[in-house]
């Protein structure tokens, strides 16, 4: 029998879902009716494969390169989205692909490469050092991506890979999975001209990451989620970092100045002995604070009383509704391939932040 899928895509702006269409997927059966199961081999992702292409010509085929910390969430995601077919796993450690391809049941590869021209799209979650060569085989390839932040190591791969991105008309997302925070999302529909931003995210050192410096490892997502809310080009940049456990700065400090006025204050440590991870954002009659790990947005507002309103503050909490932001990255991801418009976070949008970053970093 036919099963029927309903494609949904999210308004960011309302945080509610999207009828796009609805298609109906058949479903392989033997002729008793029962499933058959057999053997997962890369041949079962292969394009030219007739009959694969006529039963699920409406699936997505997607490949996730790099199942380590966060890979393994990319993958388990997708293979719960419906009209997604995750198709396999690829990654250069035999325990983390044997691992992830058992649990979730799908070919595990050494060599990303195989699967080049095999997927419709892919989740590229390696070690940032790899991100550009890994990005630029698949997009090269016709194949559109999502490239976990940062999105590259330098500002001139991330230049590059949008460039090739938009020679190919592919999609290229890049995973600054806090935009999809829904208090963050929220505050983006409240702000109107900040004045004033302050950022603290800080927490205890992770033992990972350590192949770049803690402005592309934490700061990014700031640097990120501020030219979002101040739409003005960066006039200046001071900063300040140190190493301390490792051979790169492990805490950072920058200001960034805009054109607008307003002026921007990021604090990133790896090294901390509490986490914290905060945004303010001060503007006429009006301050925010959310807290990006429990999604809580207050405001502090000006209270007009007999026409006076020195001094006096109310503060409002603004109702937020959970949830996991990197489904919503995901979700975001694959409506953008299917509908071919741009998704929330861009590739435009993640060389930009590399810009910043790269300013702030040779400053260090």
């Amino acid at each position: 029998m036919p099963s029927t899928w309903r494609w949904w895509r999210t308004d960011w702006a309302t945080g509610t879902g999207i009828e796009t269409g609805i298609e109906t997927q058949r479903q392989g059966m033997a002729p008793s009716g029962k499933r058959v199961a057999r053997p997962l081999s890369l041949s079962d992702i292969a394009v030219e494969d007739p009959k694969r292409m006529s039963d699920d010509a409406q699936k997505l085929r997607i490949a996730v390169v790099g199942v380590g910390h966060l890979g393994q969430h990319h993958a388990r995601i997708y293979a719960e989205l419906p009209g997604v077919e995750l198709v396999a796993v690829a990654d250069t450690s035999d325990t983390r692909r044997r691992e992830v391809g058992t649990r979730l049941k799908v070919p595990a590869v050494a060599d990303y490469r195989t699967l080049l021209g095999k997927v419709d799209a892919v989740s590229v979650v390696v070690p940032t050092l790899t991100h550009h060569e890994v990005a630029r085989g698949f997009l090269t390839s016709g194949t559109d991506v999502l490239v976990e932040k940062p999105m590259c190591r330098t500002l001139a791969e991330a230049e590059e890979l949008v460039a090739l991105a938009q020679t190919g008309r592919r999609i290229l997302q890049v995973g600054h999975s806090e935009r999809y925070n829904a208090a963050v999302r929220a505050l983006i529909g409240q702000v109107q001209d900040p004045g004033f931003i302050e950022v603290h995210r800080i927490g205890p050192f992770p033992g990972r990451g350590t192949d770049v410096d803690v402005v592309l490892d934490l700061m990014i997502h700031d640097i990120d989620i501020v030219l979002t809310l101040v739409k003005a080009p960066v006039r200046a940049v001071s900063a300040v970092g140190v190493p301390v456990v490792s051979e790169r700065a492990d805490i950072a400090n920058a200001r960034l100045e805009f054109a607008n006025g307003c002026v921007a204050n990021l604090t990133a440590s790896r090294v901390s002995g509490e986490r914290l991870r905060k945004i303010r954002v001060f503007q006429r009659d009006t301050y925010f604070v959310l807290d990006y790990a429990s999604q809580e947005l207050c405001l502090f507002r000006q209270e007009v009383r007999d026409g006076s309103a020195a001094g006096r503050l109310t503060r409002l909490e603004v109702p937020v509704t959970r949830v996991e932001p990197l489904r919503q990255e995901l979700m975001d991801f694959v409506a953008s391939v299917r509908s071919r418009q741009p998704p929330l976070v861009s590739g435009e949008a993640g060389r930009d932040a590399m810009a910043v970053a790269t300013r702030i970093i040779e400053l260090l």
